[in-house]
Parts: C-alpha cells; sequence; structure tokens
C-alpha cells in the first residue's frame, strides 16, 4: 500500500506549496473510516448532506492515523496537527491514486459488466496467481471511491491487480479506466441491471464500453461474443487491442464444449484444449465467467494445462452461488447479492436442471433498477418458470409479487407464495423443505434477502 511523507503526499495531489512542521510525518495506507484505521493510515473526510468526516479526524488522528486531509471550506481546520488542505476531499483522494498508480510498476486488468464481474473477478485473480503477484478489489470497491482506495492498497511490488469497475450512469466507467491505465479490459455482459438510468440495452453497452477508454494501446479486449451489442461495435473497432471473445456459441475464441453440473460445482471442456476443467462454483453462467478469466489467464502466459489448480483454489466474494446447508439438511444456494432478469433466468435454469433433488425452491425477491418497465420483466420471469422442474415459487416485495403473478399463470395455485414480509415466508418454507430439498435464494442487494438463509439455518 502507499507509504509516503506528508509532503509526497501533497505533491501528488497537487498541492505545491504544502509547508508545515508536519512534512515528514509518514503515512501508511489510506482510509474513509475511522473504524477501519490502522497505525499510520492518511484518514480522508468526505462532507456529506447529512454528515461530515470532518468532525472525526481528531478522534482518527488519536486511533492511529498519522495524517488527514481537510476540506477547506470546513471551518476551523486543527492546524496544529498533520493534515494537508485541499479543495475537495473526494477528489485528492482521486488524485493521490491516480498518482501512485502511474508511479507502479503493475499491470492492472479492468472488469466491467451488468452480471458476473465481482465472480470473474475472483476467478481471475485465482488463475493468474499461479504465475504472479495479484491483488484484486475486495469486497464492492468498484466505484469512483472504492477503486481509488483498492489502487491505494496495491503493494508496491505487485504485478498484477484485478479491478472491478462498476457504475449506475454514463460517464463513471470512463473515469475508472482511466484511472487504472489498464492492460486488458473484460466485459462480462449486457444485462439489463441500470436500465432506470441508461434507458436502454444501448445505453447500458455504450456506458460499458468506456472500459476500453483508458486501456493501452497494445493491450487486448475480452468481451462476451454471444451479445450482438458488442459484436457490433467491435466490429467497426479499428484500435491497435488485441480482441478476444468467449461465450456459448462456436465462433466466439474460447467456447464450452462440454458442460455438467454436481453439488461439487460444474465441470466443462473447452474447444481448443483436451482437458477437462472443474470448478468448484455452480452454474453454466459461471463456466462463462470462467472462461473470460481463462482468456485473461492465457494472455499472461498461463498454459490451460495448468488452470485447474487455479480454478480449484477460487474465493469467491459472498452471496455469490454460495452453496450452503439448512437446520432441516436442504441445501441452500445464496445469491442474495445482487439480480436482474439475465442473472435470476440464468440461477433458475441451474436449479431446474441440477441432478439429484426430488424438491426444488425457489425464493426470489424484487429486481431493481430495471425501469419502466419493471413489472413487465418481473411478469417475465415468473411465467418462464418450468413447474415441471420447480417444486414452488415463493416470492418477496413489492415486484416480487408481479413474479408470483407470472408464475400464478403456469403454476398451480398451492405452488407459489407471495410474501411482503420475510417471517411469513421463512416459517412457510421451513414446512416444505427436508434433505431431499435444494432452496435458490436471489434478489437485488436492496432486499437483504440473506435474512431468509438465516432463518433456514437457525
Amino acid at each position: 500500500m502507499i507509504a509516503r511523507n506528508l509532503k509526497e503526499v501533497a505533491a501528488m495531489i497537487g498541492v505545491d506549496d504544502f509547508q508545515s512542521e508536519h512534512s515528514n510525518v509518514h503515512i501508511t495506507g489510506v482510509t474513509i473510516d475511522t473504524r477501519k484505521i490502522t497505525d499510520g493510515n492518511l484518514f480522508v473526510p468526505f462532507k456529506g448532506e447529512r454528515a461530515d468526516g470532518h468532525a472525526f479526524v481528531e478522534e482518527a488522528l488519536k486511533q492511529g492515523a498519522a495524517a488527514a486531509l481537510w476540506q477547506n471550506d470546513v471551518p476551523n481546520p486543527p492546524l496544529h496537527l498533520p493534515i494537508i488542505i485541499v479543495e475537495n476531499t473526494l477528489v485528492a483522494l482521486q488524485e493521490l491514486a491516480r498518482s501512485y498508480r502511474k508511479q507502479l510498476d503493475v499491470k492492472t486488468i479492468g472488469i466491467t459488466g451488468s452480471n458476473g464481474k465481482t465472480t470473474t473477478k475472483d476467478m481471475t485473480a485465482s488463475l493468474l496467481s499461479l504465475k504472479y503477484k495479484v491483488q484484486k478489489t475486495e469486497g464492492n470497491y468498484n466505484n469512483h471511491i472504492g477503486l481509488p482506495l483498492t489502487i491505494l492498497n496495491l503493494e508496491e511490488d505487485t504485478e498484477l491487480a484485478v479491478l472491478e469497475m462498476g457504475m449506475s450512469g454514463k460517464g463513471e466507467i470512463d473515469f475508472l479506466s482511466r484511472l487504472a491505465l489498464p492492460e486488458v479490459v473484460m466485459i462480462t455482459n449486457i444485462g439489463e441491471a441500470h436500465l432506470q438510468d441508461l434507458g436502454s440495452k444501448e445505453g447500458i453497452a455504450q456506458a460499458k464500453l468506456e472500459i476500453i477508454n483508458g486501456l493501452k494501446s497494445d493491450g487486448c479486449i475480452i468481451y462476451y461474443g454471444d451479445e450482438p451489442l458488442l459484436q457490433q461495435h467491435f466490429e467497426q473497432y479499428n484500435g491497435g487491442a488485441m480482441l478476444k471473445t468467449f461465450g456459448s456459441n462456436t465462433s466466439n475464441d474460447l467456447y464450452p464444449t462440454h458442460i455438467s453440473q454436481s453439488d461439487d460445482g460444474s465441470c466443462f471442456k473447452v474447444n481448443i484444449s483436451d482437458r477437462e476443467f472443474q470448478l468448484p462454483v455452480l452454474g453454466t453462467h459461471n463456466v462463462l465467467n470462467a472462461l473470460a478469466a481463462m482468456t485473461a489467464a492465457s494472455f499472461y502466459d498461463i498454459s490451460f494445462e495448468d488452470m485447474n489448480e487455479g480454478l480449484s483454489k477460487i474465493k469467491l466474494t459472498n452471496m455469490r452461488m454460495e452453496l450452503l446447508q439448512g437446520k432441516k439438511g436442504e441445501r441452500i444456494i445464496n445469491d442474495a447479492y445482487n439480480a436482474s432478469p439475465t442473472s435470476t433466468n440464468a440461477a433458475i435454469e441451474l436449479i431446474a436442471n441440477l441432478p439429484g433433488y426430488q424438491n426444488k425452491i425457489l425464493v426470489l425477491g424484487d429486481m431493481l433498477e430495471l425501469g419502466e418497465e419493471e413489472k413487465e420483466y418481473h411478469i417475465k420471469v415468473g411465467e418462464s418458470i418450468n413447474p415441471d422442474k420447480i417444486s414452488a415459487v415463493f416470492t418477496y416485495g413489492e415486484l416480487g409479487q408481479y413474479i408470483a403473478e407470472g408464475a400464478g399463470r403456469v403454476f398451480p395455485e398451492n405452488r407459489v407464495y407471495s410474501f411482503k414480509e420475510k417471517q411469513p415466508l421463512i416459517e412457510q418454507l421451513q414446512k416444505l423443505v427436508n434433505k431431499e430439498t435444494i432452496v435458490l435464494v436471489k434478489a437485488s442487494r436492496g432486499m437483504k434477502l440473506e435474512d431468509v438463509v438465516a432463518g433456514l439455518q437457525e
């Protein structure tokens, strides 16, 4: 992580006239959260609408922070303490990360997409770790605040950094890409997430494509070749970067020739290797994520013969196809971190075709940020569920009831349950589960459906 004295930090963020008796104070690492301070940190306070982090600067230094930034429109700066006064603390944080990135001899891989970017990040980091010192985005630190913090957390001898890039609107990924300066960029897919802000899948595609704006001229673009919007764009591409595609279709550079699922994960083969690959993660969609990761690993000279070792060591971020066990011996797939129609349909397809279970139950909640057609998207998900393969459908939330409405058109009435409170849902669900049951729990993050998972385990 960054380790500099205050005079160097000031120069990196453009405060050229910095004069202080604390110039030689040494900082190690950066934090914006007083609950996460470790000795030597630079504390960066933000001035918000409801709270002002500047009120905690003195407390942060008492807790072990070595220094802090201070925004110049906030009154009464503690000039007796080691602080740097800046015009805007957020911009200063971003500029510090930009300067630090340029000082590092590190190659970066940028990943975006409507679904699967976190899982692909985890897979890519695991494969690259076979040969290199790798760091990756932790948790959801993938926005205009999180990515700078991730960069500032990079060790100076890190060789490859796998960086997730998220967004809610146009221009955000452009900023992140130009900050990270990736050598490789990956676009996992184009889905429906953020329709509320971007209006159409075409708008989402254009926002995701901003990731190439900071790409090194001789880098590599890896993208989901089954997506027509991406195909159309790259048919017109005349830049110097290498283009690589992955997907289900045989027109892609890398595609699966066989996939099978079990409790232990996925087994698959690909078109350019004789080996059989074992992925300790469920879902055909996650096999495709693995193909993206394998393409990136191959770019960095990791052989397909060695990739099973990297795949076996994957550590996914929590609540992404996480296989757990309930109190009655039922198996639970906790995929409650996020949801869109595309990812929800993929998870439902997985459960429907997973062998070894007589009782298959879906617990589905609201899919958020879908714009004006959100009701229709939820109804279509419900209508698409196969009653011959799924035993029961539970829904939660205001929008979830439209999934129930759609499911009610193809299911008998006594196999569809709709709830607006979690406890009654859990109690009804507990009556139906046994050792022959597998339960999928999926919704957007705001629905906190991990509470249902916890209810089944208690």
